[in-house]
């Protein structure tokens, strides 16, 4: 999630919702994931800024959709539109469109993505990371911005992937989980180191659990359990190279993660601002139905 346009691993990971397979739950030893597709539109504004910051102020929204079934795999859709304006009056309109297909499990992910600055194409992305499993090191095929094919240098998580095991760790109980993550953005050749912080879990119907219910579609979320969340996500330190422990991380995202999949309470702090996203209007939506699940 970006205006700088980093941290698109960070948004999907955050709004990503899967149906996990009983084999990915069996894995992990756990209950397996069951999220819900869903479309989630979130309005955003600047919730902090640092002395001297050239940014004056953000307004904006995010509509993230999620379709698809274990058998099919999933498909996220995205748009994020920001309207950011400077401390001498200026205004820049940045449109963000993204899409990404993930097998269930986690060996194949196409990824796309377009980023308009004031209504000019600025950046593209597209391409397919493979993997004989889920645990492998994938390998990247780019054909967007430029054609070229590499190796991941470690396994990684696949979105959704990475959003099953952060909500098993949450669960669980656990209030740590790093890993590594690769979603496509930075033009296809970026991975994230990521380490995030997850609270107690938030019982149905309390806190700002509670006040969701007044928004359109909210209510769906009377029954759900939740947790918060806090990812730092950091540039991926080279094998053989030593992370340094007062390492400052690229930025910064909480949230509030339902148990069903929908996420709330967004805030992104890149430093020199913060933003926070609202939801505005949740819609669950009907999931596919696999071959067998047919009448």
């Amino acid at each position: 999630m970006t205006f700088n346009w980093r941290g698109l691993a960070g948004l999907t990971t955050a709004l990503v919702a899967v149906w996990m397979p009983a084999e990915a739950g069996a894995e992990m030893g756990a209950t397996p994931v069951v999220f819900a597709p869903h479309r989630a539109i979130y309005e955003l504004s600047i919730d902090a800024s640092s002395p001297g910051s050239s940014v004056g102020g953000v307004s904006g929204r995010i509509v993230y959709e999620l379709t698809g079934s274990v058998c099919e795999g999933f498909t996220q859709n995205m748009r994020f539109v920001t309207v950011t304006s400077n401390s001498e009056g200026g205004s820049q309109t940045t449109d963000l469109r993204t899409s990404s297909w993930e097998q269930v499990p986690a060996a194949k992910l196409r990824f796309s993505s377009s980023t308009y600055q004031n209504d000019e194409l600025a950046e593209q992305a597209r391409g397919t990371a493979l993997r004989s499993t889920p645990q492998d090191t994938p390998t990247i095929d780019l054909f967007k911005p430029e054609k070229k094919t590499f190796a991941a240098a470690s396994p990684v998580y696949f979105p959704m992937q990475h959003s099953a095991a952060l909500i098993q760790a949450a669960r669980e109980g656990k209030t740590h989980f790093s890993a590594d993550l690769y979603d496509g953005s930075e033009n296809g050749s970026k991975v994230y180191t990521t380490s995030a912080l997850i609270g107690h879990r938030l019982a149905p119907g309390s806190g700002s659990i509670k006040a969701l219910a007044g928004q359109k579609g909210g209510t769906a979320l009377d029954a759900v359990p939740s947790w918060p969340v806090s990812i730092s996500y950091f540039a991926q330190v080279a094998a053989g190279q030593a992370k340094h422990k007062d390492e400052i991380p690229l930025y910064e995202m909480s949230y509030r993660f339902h148990e069903n999949g929908v996420t709330s309470d967004l805030r992104l702090d890149y430093g020199e601002y913060a933003l926070k996203g609202e939801l505005k209007e949740l819609v669950m939506l009907e999931p596919s139905t696999c071959p067998a699940d047919k009448p």
